[in-house]
């Protein structure tokens, strides 16, 4: 039974083997030749070795046998030429190991980084930045990596190592079938490497996002860190995750470098065989001293790399595991996908309906329960509420950041599921309380609303967005750097760009995610009117924060705790004594009056 078991291991490994470089052949097609002439390199270099052992033979023979130092004086020379050769080549096959490597990991990445793309908002929201990195760049790094490596070695020592047995042959074949037997006796510790190290990598992806992730919230964290005085908070949180990471660091090297102190001592048991056998067969005739040298010589180099199997070994372990991790990615399906008969959603609409729709982003916690909304087209819809009530899960179910639990959202009778997930979304325009720009130009990151868009609507979507008068002010104009975020604009002003950029998008359906709450009095008036301009002719779902801002909305509703619970015009629902919405607009008021004395 355990041989069975160890048979049916085996298969396992080979058919891994198998899967991961069929996998990685599409990747490898493109650089087929240069990969192959890398192969084909590895060759020579590994089989000149054989030749500088077998090169000793005739020299020792000529100088301690003979003693005729002038029959053998070209034989240096050769071993330099050989060298010389050898070293060239070896440039050459690191060259190109280097570039198809850096070309196959590109491709591999780019895949991955379109994956990426593909996921849905729950799929950020489940993992730290840590670990994205790792997923979706590091192991291609691991991936491509040792795969040309671990080729390249395989390759170059196979044949290092047959030359090298040929040598051994050559010069004795008694002695050559001791050491061999010693060679392939070696080997049997591998066998339990990989289940040993297994258990271990995942961790270490683990420790090592964290750390990731740690120099991520520093950077985007910094002004918090300084404004807290969090540097030996921070500092702590970052040691507690080294000493774990230390941790699992010395876990591997326990699982994994062992096996090169063990090699080492059995390999000495070949070499301390060879001594002695070899010191025999001199004795009796059956071997000269130079056929001894040069087989100890053949014997040492063909040793030397098997001494450090047990690193190289553990490297091909960890190359597999990240080309698993990739390929796992690349097969793994998103929560959120276009159906197989999904329609393109058109232009316009008349009307968009909530229907019963609940929702949970934890099984069994509702977030949203049972709501019903109709809107019509051209119709602004406040939604108001209580902090953490469900008003922002509500306006992310339209564009499919996430699927309702129960129920649907339809448009014209069409559930929105049917609808591709592209057309849904141009249909579509988002304002964020915070909205994301990219590093780049103000220009730049306008025209994401539009890349086709001609100067003409550039021009009208900034005048609309009351960015006319700021982009004057500036040096270059549209063409400025805004940096990583935005982060050398203002608040008013990242606000303006996103709403220009929502300008050019002109989607028929527009959400707007208390996208003043943020701003002071001013910068909120000039943002503001922006808005009330983007809103025109638009299907609008406001989140709104200061209520004043939405008296105009056709209607408004009060979310607290998942339910609608209230809804109408402003003023039909401050004539609700004890309403909700009054309640929130009399405290509103009451603060206002308070802040002005």
């Amino acid at each position: 039974m355990e041989k069975l078991s160890s048979a049916m291991k085996r298969q396992v490994m080979e058919n891994m083997f198998v899967k991961n470089y069929k996998r990685m052949w599409p990747y490898v097609k493109p650089v087929w030749f240069r990969a192959l002439l890398t192969l084909l390199l590895a060759i020579p270099v590994g089989s000149m070795d054989a030749l500088i052992a077998w090169a000793i033979k005739p020299y020792t023979n000529a100088v301690m046998v003979e003693q005729n130092l002038a029959a053998s004086w070209y034989i240096p020379i050769l071993i330099v030429g050989f060298t010389a050769v050898q070293g060239g080549l070896t440039y050459v096959l690191n060259y190109l190991n280097t570039w198809v490597g850096g070309k196959i990991t590109n491709a591999l990445k780019a895949d991955l980084f379109k994956k990426l793309l593909t996921f849905e908002t729950e799929f950020f929201t489940s993992k730290n930045s840590g670990e994205i990195l790792i997923r979706f760049n590091s192991n291609a790094d691991s991936a491509c990596a040792g795969l040309l490596s671990n080729l390249k070695s395989f390759v170059q020592k196979f044949f290092t190592g047959l030359s090298l047995t040929v040598v051994l042959f050559i010069n004795s074949w008694q002695l050559a079938l001791v050491t061999t037997a010693i060679l392939l006796f070696a080997f049997l510790p591998m066998a339990s490497l990989k289940k040993r190290v297994a258990p271990v990598l995942n961790n270490a992806m683990a420790i090592v996002s964290t750390l990731t992730t740690k120099y991520n919230e520093t950077y985007s964290g910094n002004r918090t860190i300084i404004s807290y005085n969090l540097q030996k908070y921070q500092a702590n949180r970052f040691m507690y995750v080294l000493d774990k990471n230390f941790g699992i660091q010395m876990k591997v090297f326990q699982r994994t470098r062992w096996l090169t102190p063990v090699m080492h001592i059995i390999l000495s048991f070949g070499i301390a065989l060879a001594l002695w056998f070899g010191s025999h067969l001199i004795l009796t005739g059956q071997l000269t001293p130079g056929g001894f040298v040069s087989f100890l010589t053949a014997l040492i180099l063909l040793y030397q790399p098997m001494k450090s199997i047990g690193n190289t070994y553990g490297s091909v372990i960890m190359s597999f595991w990240a080309i698993e991790m990739c390929f796992d990615m690349m097969d793994s399906v998103p929560k959120i996908i276009d159906r197989v008969d999904a329609i393109e959603m058109p232009k316009t609409h008349q009307q968009i309906k909530f229907e019963d729709v609940s929702f949970n982003y934890i099984p069994d916690v509702p977030v949203l329960k049972h709501i019903n909304l109709t809107v019509n087209k051209g119709e602004t819809i406040a939604i108001v509420g209580n902090s953490g009530g469900g008003k922002t899960t509500m306006v992310n179910l339209l564009p499919r950041f996430y699927d309702v639990t129960e129920g649907a959202i339809t448009v014209d009778g069409v559930d929105i599921r049917n609808f591709t997930l592209k057309s849904l979304r141009q249909n579509i325009g988002v304002v964020f309380q915070d909205n994301f720009l990219f590093d780049g130009t103000i220009r730049e990151n306008i025209m994401i609303g539009n890349e086709n868009a001609t100067e003409e609507q550039l021009q009208r979507a900034i005048k609309s967005a009351y960015l006319d008068g700021f982009l004057k002010t500036l040096k270059d104009g549209l063409d400025t750097q805004i940096g990583e975020r935005g982060v050398l604009l203002s608040g008013g002003q990242r606000q303006r760009v996103a709403i220009a950029r929502a300008f050019l998008k002109n989607a028929p359906i527009l959400v707007l995610d208390e996208a003043t709450s943020a701003l002071d009095n001013k910068s909120e008036a000039v943002v503001q009117k922006a808005i009330e301009n983007l809103m025109h002719d638009k299907t609008v779902f406001v989140i709104a924060h200061r209520l004043s801002t939405i008296r105009n909305a056709t209607k408004i509703i009060v979310v607290n705790d998942g339910q609608i619970v209230e809804s109408g015009t402003h003023d039909d629902l401050l004539k609700m004594e004890c309403g909700a919405y009054k309640m929130l607009y009399d405290m509103q008021f009451k603060t206002n009056e308070d802040d002005k004395n």
